[in-house]
């Protein structure tokens, strides 16, 4: 993973550990959403929510694949309120990533007082 993909996956980290302290665990997924979407937007980051990416197998459009966050073009970020992340979880994000071409994906679970971070990258 590039400085440039670190330095950004640096200061997700940080707005949602302020969110999460903020809001504190026991909320809805799309509560975290929210609020981290407004955190990154004040601190002057670019984020998209639910940005639809066609699906095509050969020619064919099979379908669309709707990530939650797309940071700065170059991070896709999940937030998850679950007991612990899963390989489900894991072959989501590396399927998000070959369908947009990105390289590095986060999971962040909110679940816990302590957030929790799974980053996911796609082999080149």
């Amino acid at each position: 993973m590039n400085a440039e993909n670190v330095d950004l996956s640096r200061v997700v980290i940080g707005a949602a550990m302020k969110v999460l302290n903020a809001l504190r665990p026991g909320l809805d997924e799309k509560l975290y959403e929210r609020a981290l979407v407004l955190e990154l937007r004040k601190q002057g980051v670019r984020c998209e929510q639910q940005k639809a990416h066609e699906v095509y197998y050969g020619n064919e459009l099979i379908g669309t694949l709707v990530p939650d966050l797309i940071v700065e073009e170059r991070l896709i970020v999940d937030p998850k309120v679950v007991s612990d992340f899963n390989e489900s979880h894991i072959a989501q994000m590396l399927g998000y990533l070959n369908i947009t071409g990105l390289k590095t994906a986060l999971l962040l679970n909110f679940k816990h007082a302590t957030l929790g971070i799974k980053r996911v990258s796609q082999s080149i």
